[in-house]
């Protein structure tokens, strides 16, 4: 019989997060949201006289805001209830209903934009000079404005609004698909007990040092994929199609110029990462080829590339040890933030185990008004370690811009969120190097950093270019059928990891299994964001209190100034190439010593 993830039902409690303290029932829940509904009735009033007066525009502002904050709660509640156990019928009709009303929400406040846009910046001023508590929102204003020529009229903005659920279908039904819908095999593991595949196993299992196991569990996991291959090729194609066209009628050139003016970010941010990743891509190749001769393979394919270099090392650490051992990883940032860790540890903001059902992967989440959450599919492993450390890293960040900003600020872009879970990640990886003695347990703990920057900066960056390639051949009018995807996916996948790797035709469908390509150019932020990272920790640790200090200024900083201004007052200028050359400097130093490390160890 194969081993069965256990029910959501059959959990400790102590080990899943609490979202009652969100809402203490869904009664609860459900009356919010009737509620929300009912207030969007009073949309067409405040537009009608938004205007008017600085306190009509104070009034028109602060009802959008509201509208905005009540949602999110209400979608945090219902998306997280849904992720725990994504079968539940129930908790799906929740996160259905929570994305509707989102649709009915953002169509009822699209009228703010346009107006504020129409409007001379004298005109502005002069509401501004009414009302003495516009004051406080300038920045948002601001950001608004610089969208002047690819903001549509009241109509038009509110029909865009009102189909987001549509242009959303995909990637909720690639959720599902994936997570619910979708029937792994049952493979043998190292106990020779069958035991069926999911997301979270097909991880744990190509970590193991049995070449068999691993080929089993890559080969059988990718036949549900192949055989879906053009369902998942149908979606993609879809989602791409709606970011094209959202792009063009607000007159973007392209969808990424779209995507990344949203959050303020120059495209060339974007283009000086590809360049200096592919310019670093004869490191990953000496990398891989390393892994090939260490592993003592006459073939190395994909599937060896993610279990450790030197086989099975004496590290396994179990969650309760790993909460211990983070605090003493982070004590660098001071006493503050380990008191916030200390908080999410002892209120159950954390789901830990995998249970049948439960979304993969993992993530912090949560909106202004909740507990900055974490969800975990926890495995005794120095890869979950690091995945606790980094998602604590979201979630302080969340809880100091929420508690130093007001709500219009109290959130952050995308481009700044994985800075604070990747340094938190390169001070994990300092604090074991300075703390095992033990040359083999080392020599892992190297490979784990040597891992980490093959999977965020040139894996996450090699996703970036797919996706990029996705919506330029959709633009050019190319059907992205499965065949076509399939063969643009595996010539980037050659390219990146470079003659040592045999090419496995599975891998040419990993596209299909992507949740990040539904998101619309976030996967080139891990990437930015590990290179801030490795800046921010080198100073923390070597510069001490100032540095700790101007971090923290950029924890708390939320959306009160745009992204690469926040990082540059903290003391990075992002806008150079800089820190991404010393990111691949820092890799290839510790290549340097792994190679002698596992020299020294006989291999």
């Amino acid at each position: 019989m194969a081993k069965q993830l256990p029910t959501r039902e059959e959990l400790p409690e102590a080990m899943t997060w609490d979202l009652s303290k969100i809402y203490a029932t869904d009664a609860d829940w459900s009356a919010a949201f009737t509620a929300l509904e009912a207030e969007l009735g009073q949309s067409d009033a405040y537009a009608a006289k938004l205007t008017n007066s600085g306190a009509d525009l104070f009034a028109g502002l602060t009802y959008g805001l509201d509208l905005m904050r009540t949602l999110e709660k209400l979608y945090v509640y219902a998306s997280m209830k849904s992720d725990q156990d994504t079968a539940n019928s129930f908790y799906q009709g929740f996160d259905a209903k929570a994305g509707a009303l989102a649709a009915q929400v953002s169509a009822a406040i699209s009228f703010f934009d346009p107006a504020i846009i129409a409007l001379s910046d004298d005109e502005l001023q002069a509401l501004f000079a009414q009302e003495p508590k516009l004051a406080d929102y300038k920045h948002y204003f601001d950001a608004i404005l610089t969208a002047r020529g690819h903001v549509l009229s009241a109509e038009a903005e509110q029909l865009l609004a009102g189909a987001s659920d549509v242009f959303e279908a995909s990637q909720r039904t690639f959720g599902i698909l994936d997570n619910a819908d979708l029937t792994f095999g049952s493979v043998e593991d190292e106990d020779g007990e069958w035991i069926q595949l999911s997301n979270g196993v097909y991880s744990r299992l190509l970590e193991s040092t049995n070449v068999d196991i691993r080929r089993n569990t890559f080969e059988t996991f990718y036949e549900s994929y192949i055989a879906l291959e053009n369902t998942f090729a149908s979606m993609l194609s879809s989602h791409m199609k709606g970011h094209n066209y959202q792009a063009k009628v607000r007159n973007y050139t392209t969808a990424r110029e779209a995507a990344l003016a949203n959050n303020h970010v120059p495209e060339a941010v974007y283009d000086t990462l590809v360049t200096e990743v592919n310019n670093a891509l004869p490191l990953l190749h000496r990398y891989v080829a390393l892994r090939k001769r260490i592993l003592g393979l006459d073939e190395l394919h994909t599937y060896d590339l993610y279990t450790p270099i030197l086989g099975e090392p004496d590290y396994s650490i179990d969650y309760e040890t790993a909460k211990a051992e983070a605090l003493k990883a982070l004590a660098p940032l001071g006493d503050d933030y380990l008191e916030i860790v200390q908080e999410s540890y002892d209120n159950r903001w954390i789901d830990v185990i995998e249970n049948k059902g439960k979304r993969s992967g993992a993530y912090s989440g949560g909106s202004y008004d909740t507990n900055p959450y974490i969800l975990l599919n926890w495995v005794d492993n120095l890869n979950n370690f690091h995945t606790l450390v980094h998602e604590m890293g979201h979630s302080v960040h969340s809880y100091l811009t929420r508690h130093n900003q007001p709500y219009h600020y109290g959130d952050y872009p995308i481009f700044l969120a994985e800075i604070a879970s990747t340094t938190n990640e390169n001070l994990l990886t300092d604090y074991l190097l300075k703390t095992v003695d033990n040359k083999a347990v080392r020599a892992y703990i190297l490979n784990q950093y040597l891992d980490g920057v093959k999977g965020t900066m040139f894996r996450q960056t090699q996703f970036a270019e797919f996706e990029q390639w996705m919506h330029e051949t959709e633009a050019a009018g190319t059907p992205l059928t499965a065949d076509v995807l399939n063969e643009a996916y595996a010539e980037l996948n050659r390219r990146y990891y470079g003659p040592a790797l045999e090419f496995d035709e599975e891998i040419a469908h990993e596209w299909e299994r992507i949740p990040h390509f539904y998101y619309n150019y976030y996967v080139y932020q891990y990437a930015t964001g590990f290179g801030a990272a490795t800046a921010f920790a080198d100073k923390i640790i070597n510069e001490g209190a100032p540095a700790v200090a101007a971090y923290k200024e950029y924890l708390k900083a939320g959306a009160s100034a745009y992204p690469v201004d926040v990082i540059k007052k903290a003391g990075l200028d992002m806008t150079k190439a800089d820190y991404l050359v010393d990111t691949f400097k820092v890799f290839e130093e510790r290549l340097n010593e792994f190679e002698q490390l596992v020299t020294e160890l006989g291999n």
